[in-house]
């Protein structure tokens, strides 16, 4: 079921009425998707009181912080723990119409994620506990089921970072300390696959199966199903990483925070030619791409954090609020995977992502 449900619509005669019964209402929210922490923005009509007293507005029975309040704006901080979108404005003497917000379950909080999940066909979520650089943790890779149950998976790989499928199901994972590429069946099994490339981050397949691998130090390698290794691209390097996603069309997108607030999308053509894709995101990081080829982005737009969704016509507007976020992953059932640096959240969009890699086997 989708959640898009809209909100009350502004209209001249529901303002005149609203007007002479002096009943708030909500015309808009923005973004209509938050995670706890994430900042919403409210606008309507008659949002405070005569008494211009501070109003409270309830997720399902649950306040938020409201940080800015105006008549016809409030700026609204999503509590922890919310388990209805539900919103309304209390103004002490009245009380909106509900309008439906997409808040984030929290699916797991001891992780330490540093790029996007990875979704596998039956729809299963694998993320990190990365660790600082050196750090050997007893799990490095967790496995997160449809009912949420979180299992080890992995165990025994320094610095965890990027993760990503190929068309057998097989898990393939850098380790940025090493510079090696792992490959893991699905049942955990663990072998090395690729060796050298530095300090390993963001993994991509592309349809023909070659994967991708950034190195943040400035190069883009090409590893070939037979396991050659090339040099596709060099870009600036980065202070993190690189994250890779691959969009229509066989172009690969790439980010990777520098020290400037206004960073790039960078787009690399299937012969590696660089352009720039979007320019203004301040420190973007993982990616995902929806059915319809809008991609989403980790990172910030004019100072608002979250995820910021790119339109194929190059419009840019934040779609999710929230803090820490390093990356996103969409799921079989609709619903987008948020990674923040400690945490997997589950938000129910109802959009399809791009579609995974098909299988070649028999």
């Amino acid at each position: 079921m989708n959640i898009w449900k809209k909100g009350p619509k502004s209209s001249r005669s529901m303002d005149n009425a609203t007007k002479s019964e002096g009943k708030p209402f909500i015309e808009r929210v923005t973004p209509q998707a938050a995670i706890p922490g994430g900042e919403i923005s409210v606008f309507g009509k008659g949002l405070v009181s005569n008494g211009n007293s501070r109003p409270t507005v309830r997720f399902g029975e649950q306040p938020g912080s409201v940080l800015l309040s105006s008549s016809n704006r409030l700026i609204v901080r999503v509590p922890e723990g919310v388990v209805s979108g539900d919103l309304v404005v209390d103004t002490g003497s009245a009380v909106t119409s509900p309008t439906a917000v997409a808040v984030g379950i929290l699916l797991t909080d001891t992780l330490h994620p540093v790029a996007s999940p990875a979704i596998d066909a039956a729809g299963n979520v694998f993320s990190t506990f990365s660790g600082s650089r050196g750090q050997k943790v007893p799990v490095s890779v967790f496995k997160i089921d449809s009912q949420h149950g979180v299992k080890p998976f992995v165990s025994d790989l320094m610095n965890p970072t990027g993760l990503a499928f190929d068309r057998e199901g097989m898990l393939y994972v850098s380790s940025r300390m090493e510079g090696t590429i792992y490959q893991v069946t699905p049942e955990g099994r663990v072998s090395t696959y690729a060796e050298g490339m530095g300090v390993a981050t963001g993994l991509a397949f592309d349809q023909t199966g070659n994967l991708y691998v950034g190195d943040r130090t400035g190069t883009i390698f090409k590893i070939s199903p037979d396991r050659q290794i090339f040099v596709f691209a060099t870009l600036e390097p980065s202070v993190s990483a690189y994250h890779l996603a691959f969009g229509q069309a066989g172009n690969l997108f790439v980010t990777g925070p520098t020290t400037s607030s206004f960073d790039n999308v960078y787009r690399i053509s299937p012969d590696g030619a660089v352009s720039r894709y979007y320019h203004g995101l301040g420190r973007p990081q993982g990616m995902a791409f929806d059915a319809a080829g809008n991609l989403y982005v980790a990172g910030s737009l004019s100072g608002h954090r979250g995820i910021v969704r790119l339109t194929p016509g190059g419009a840019a507007e934040l779609f999710v609020s929230g803090y820490n976020i390093v990356g996103l992953a969409f799921t079989p059932r609709r619903s987008m995977i948020v990674a923040t640096n400690n945490s997997l959240v589950e938000l129910f969009l109802g959009i399809e992502g791009q579609p995974l890699l098909q299988s070649s086997r028999k």
